[in-house]
């Protein structure tokens, strides 16, 4: 409906640093897009001025790099900020309705990195109630009566529509790849603390993972080799990664139209020349989803005590109901589940060493996005990856007989997000080269 392949970010990138393209004539076409779609899709904070205050940031850039030589890598990018990252001159609701001085703090440290690489922030996305279940208004740009996905919907919506190439999320469940699944998009979470998450409202310090959505995969490389401070590129070339799909409980989460594409990607990827082993993993979800909850919740209730003791009255029910569960979580119990990350961390390490898999293939979403926008959906399928701390992407793999779109999710080993970028380029060729509508 909404949803538009974005302008090559790559050629429109190349045209700003040569001086091919002005910064004033791209938001020109940014801002003719933006109010066509963004009055039905809600993927931003309301901000009366952003058109002028865009136009004010964009000539102290030109300003500051008048050479087309001397412009760095993301000279007029405009990006995206989910509302629980910090951005100076832009207020920080986390998407409640807490008092924004509040909240405020000094600038992310993504932020003022994405912005030293030349790029604009655009504005501030629209995130569920403190990256938690409380939706907001966003809509799926495929079909406006369903979900985007959260928390970081509107980050995920506003590249799908084409009305950014790129926006920063937060995964704390599944809040990255679950959207970039239901709309369409790259979604990358990183290893567990490789990007800094100074400057972001947390919700579990545990479990919080900075991360992106971008429109298209070298677009989400760039920026993710640029994020990672310790970023090492492989010396030599990467042979074909042998594949593993965790068989067991986790994958009979997924609904039976998302089984049945799932089952039809092994088919395509097998074609293609990829080994694909069914290894058993994971046995213990069940107990793996409460450990990971038990965790969500007792930090939750630890990062928002000052503030939901001024201002419960403030707090939606949900998130509110979360905090409460947590302050019932004593100290013991919370350091036994902390250690359950490390478990679950090396039992998949030890399964792609024994096995020798380089990558777990699994569905980003049990299906595709539900009808409504009083959900978000479930964050099943991306639990593990986030409580072990394995980095993931999320590819957009086909659509469902409605148009609604479809992810895989790649997950590598820890520290290997360089390997796993090389090698889910090979990947996205194929589920490129072969559309799939299950």
């Amino acid at each position: 409906m909404f949803a538009q392949k974005p302008t090559n970010p790559r050629a429109v990138l190349a045209a700003l640093r040569a001086g091919d393209l002005s910064l004033g004539e791209y938001i020109d076409r940014l801002q003719a897009h933006f109010f066509q779609v963004e009055r039905q899709v809600h993927a931003f904070v309301p901000e009366p001025e952003r058109i002028e205050r865009l136009r004010r940031d964009a000539a102290e850039l030109e300003a500051r790099y008048p050479h087309p030589d001397d412009r760095p890598p993301f000279y007029g990018l405009m990006i995206g900020v989910k509302d629980i990252f910090h951005a100076d001159g832009l207020p920080t609701t986390g998407g409640s309705q807490l008092p924004p001085e509040a909240l405020a703090g000094p600038e992310a440290s993504v932020v003022t990195k994405m912005k030293e690489l030349g790029a604009l922030v655009f504005g501030k996305t629209i995130t569920t109630e403190f990256a938690y279940f409380a939706p907001g208004p966003t809509r799926n740009p495929h079909n406006l009566e369903h979900t985007p996905g959260g928390s970081s919907s509107g980050s995920a919506a506003a590249v799908a529509s084409g009305m950014l190439p790129f926006a920063f999320g937060t995964q704390t469940i599944g809040s990255l790849c679950r959207p970039a699944s239901f709309c369409g998009v790259i979604g990358f979470k990183p290893t567990y603390d490789t990007i800094s998450r100074d400057g972001v409202i947390p919700l579990s310090p545990s479990l919080d993972h900075i991360g992106l959505f971008a429109a298209d995969l070298s677009l989400a490389h760039q920026a993710a080799s640029r994020l990672i401070d310790e970023w090492l590129p492989p010396s030599n070339s990467l042979a074909r990664p042998t594949l593993g799909v965790p068989a067991g409980p986790y994958l009979e989460h997924a609904e039976p139209v998302m089984r049945a594409h799932f089952e039809e990607l092994r088919g395509r990827l097998a074609a293609a020349g990829y080994e694909i082993r069914e290894v058993a993993a994971m046995p213990d979800y069940e107990d793996i989803r409460a450990r990971h909850n038990r965790i969500l919740a007792a930090e939750a209730a630890a990062v928002h005590a000052g503030w939901f003791a001024q201002f419960e009255e403030k707090y939606h029910p949900k998130t509110a109901e979360l905090i409460r569960s947590g302050q019932a979580i004593g100290a013991a119990q919370l350091e036994q589940d902390r250690f359950g990350r490390v478990s679950l961390r090396n039992h998949l390490t030890e399964l792609m060493i024994h096995h020798e898999i380089e990558l777990w293939i699994s569905p980003s979403a049990p299906g595709p996005a539900p009808a409504g926008i009083e959900s978000t959906g479930d964050p099943v399928m991306n639990l593990p990856w986030t409580h072990s701390g394995l980095p993931t992407l999320s590819l957009p793999s086909g659509v469902d007989k409605a148009g609604l779109p479809l992810g895989l999710q790649l997950a590598a080993a820890g520290g290997q997000d360089e390997r796993l970028f090389i090698w889910a380029a090979g990947i996205a060729e194929v589920l490129r080269n072969g559309s799939s509508q299950s």
